[in-house]
């Protein structure tokens, strides 16, 4: 019983710090397209918010696989939360 709570305790410590990390890109990528479409329909055309919703950042440009990494960070999220809600054996 020991080494199951201990395994659950390291499970949530490791959620806990991958959230944060995946949750930045993903609001960020989110957020900019939202605003982009919203401004858009307003009839300001803020190219700018469509450059970052893709993933290039300035001098940064991560355009090629932005969408990839926003995948990859989406099932390891969700894959990290599934195991939480399973019940450890006993």
């Amino acid at each position: 019983m020991k080494r199951v709570l201990h395994s659950q305790r390291q499970a949530r410590r490791v959620h806990r710090w991958l959230v944060p990390i995946a949750a930045a890109p993903l609001l960020l990528t989110a957020i900019s397209g939202s605003l982009y479409s919203v401004l858009l329909e307003q009839g300001i055309d803020a190219f700018w918010l469509l450059k970052i919703h893709t993933g290039r950042f300035g001098w940064l440009n991560l355009q090629s696989f932005y969408p990839a990494l926003l995948g990859v960070l989406t099932v390891v999220i969700t894959a990290s939360g599934l195991t939480l809600l399973m019940k450890p054996r006993s």
